[in-house]
């Protein structure tokens, strides 16, 4: 565990090992890919960042569990599905979703082909 990693986490200590969870789940199934720890985020990148981890309020304050992480992928379409809090379209087919992760269980194979895709997404952008 390094010092940025750990600094990130100084306030939200509860949603460490959330991010732990996640970020095994990414490194043993995604290859290559990078991990940078900066002030607002976690990215994961191979050519490009394809997804972040940060505690982006997505939802209300009062619908929001004490602990929990917000993960964030791009994707050339938007996907459809309840366990997205929010989708953009920042760019013509360039879409960004956001998923508010509270249990270790929601770190489940949907998330990690939606994770995995954006992976491919990212890897083929010129």
């Amino acid at each position: 565990m390094n010092q940025e990693l750990l600094y990130f986490f100084d306030k939200k200590p509860e949603a460490l090992a959330l991010y732990e969870a996640f970020e095994a789940r990414v490194c043993s199934e995604i290859s290559p890919v990078n991990v940078k720890v900066q002030k607002t985020q976690i990215a994961f990148s191979n050519k490009h960042n394809f997804a972040f981890v940060s505690f982006l309020p997505i939802r209300k304050a009062g619908e929001r569990p004490d602990a929990y992480i917000v993960v964030t992928f791009g994707m050339g379409y938007r996907v459809d599905s309840d366990r997205i809090d929010a989708a953009v379209e920042p760019y013509p087919r360039r879409w960004t979703h956001h998923i508010l992760i509270s249990d270790t269980r929601e770190i489940d194979d949907e998330l990690m082909g939606w994770v995995k895709e954006a992976s491919d997404f990212s890897a083929a952008k010129r």
